[in-house]
């Protein structure tokens, strides 16, 4: 058997090799407290998980779906952009139903990345822009995000040569890993990068309706002429607790649209039809569930933030998404610090280097886990004696 060549360039996905780490530890009887993957412990909202039970019980539920989405999808969508973001969508041209965000996001650069092409990619990130890009034949050329800089990318700081071979342009606000924040002005000079290079401004909005302390995230698209350069990424993933369920969009440019459609076509048939007309109850159903699931993911914030500031650790709090990205204890490294926690507490976390080359030095905290678990992972770092001494 002849493996290709393209599969030396890509790691193991970070999360598995997590997920194996879990179950040994389980299998040896250790209570694991999991600050890993970013999988929503709450329910899926009712009214949701009630809509696609009686769409399963219909003939046409088993039917392929359109290969862009259901239009009673797009709609929804379409709708949903207008009231959340004033944000006028087309939904025969403008709107692509995909099977989660991720899945849109690694089929993109098949799209617009030849052989040698160039993607700017945040560093740290998600690692699926980076992985994606490589599988298309690109090669990516990282933006350094740090505290310095408020993990905010320096664009200014780009080489002209590389921003001349740049075909697509990453962001991610509010963000993954580190629960960054961007103002609209950076979105502003986002649209501006994208015009003056001829590049394709890529928006991963994932994240929006998480956020705290009466902070509301924007969407690039509310920039005035930002559709002529921006594809945009959604998910009900952590909206609406449907992570498992598989379902995003893709939203903006219609030739960018149309262009992730095409290569979508090729290659899946769509996301399962009841699925979709669930999501359209999500998207137009009450809303209240997501207020309900941001007082909880508040709370619990709150009580990590006591515990790491009571423990020598100084970072603002995260307005946004259910991640703290936590600076490792002088002596450490990503992966020692992950090690120590995972040895000495049971308390596991993802290293940031797993991010990126700027990730090292960090270490990802998902706060997708009771309260009183937090607590308890606190109280086990306090026994142990770990804490964060900037003069250590």
């Amino acid at each position: 058997m002849r493996k290709s060549k393209r599969l030396d360039l890509i790691p193991p996905y970070l999360f598995v090799k997590i997920e194996e780490r879990k179950e040994e530890l389980i299998r040896k009887g250790i209570d694991v407290i999991d600050f890993g993957i970013g999988d929503p412990d709450l329910p899926t909202p009712s009214h949701i998980v009630k809509k696609m039970r009686e769409v399963l019980d219909t003939k046409e539920a088993a039917n392929y779906p359109t290969s862009k989405g259901e239009m009673i999808f797009r709609k929804a969508v379409v709708n949903w952009y207008k009231k959340r973001f004033n944000v006028s969508l087309d939904p025969a041209t403008e709107v692509c139903c995909l099977i989660g965000s991720k899945e849109g996001l690694a089929h993109l650069p098949l799209a617009f990345i030849d052989l040698g092409d160039v993607s700017l990619i945040p560093d740290p990130s998600y690692p699926v822009y980076k992985i994606c890009t490589t599988l298309a034949g690109g090669e990516a050329y990282f933006l350094p995000l740090n505290a310095k800089n408020n993990f905010i990318p320096d664009l200014d700081n780009i080489p002209a040569d590389i921003a001349k071979k740049a075909k697509l342009l990453f962001i991610n606000y509010p963000n993954n890993p580190t629960g960054a924040v961007a103002e609209i002005s950076f979105f502003e000079k986002c649209v501006k990068f994208a015009r003056q290079n001829d590049l394709l401004l890529v928006s991963d909005l994932a994240y929006s309706e998480m956020g705290f302390d009466g902070f509301r995230a924007r969407s690039v698209l509310e920039i005035p002429g930002a559709k002529e350069v921006t594809i945009e990424f959604h998910s009900l993933s952590k909206t609406y607790n449907m992570t498992g369920w598989r379902i995003g969009m893709a939203v903006g440019n219609a030739e960018a649209v149309q262009a992730l459609a095409t290569i979508k076509s090729n290659i899946d048939s769509g996301a399962f039809k009841a699925i979709q007309l669930a999501a359209t109850e999500a998207l137009t159903g009450p809303q209240e569930c997501v207020i309900d699931n941001n007082q909880i993911f508040e709370e619990r914030r709150n009580v990590l933030y006591a515990g790491l500031t009571s423990l020598g650790w100084k970072f603002d709090k995260p307005k946004a998404t259910f991640y703290f990205w936590v600076p490792v204890p002088k002596g450490e490294t990503s992966a020692s610090f992950t090690e120590k926690l995972l040895d000495k507490c049971g308390i596991l976390v993802v290293p940031g280097s797993g991010y990126g080359p700027s990730g090292e030095g960090y270490v990802r905290m998902a706060i997708t886990l009771p309260k009183e678990r937090i607590a308890e992972a606190i109280r086990r770092m306090e026994k142990a004696s770990i804490t964060f001494l900037e003069s250590a």
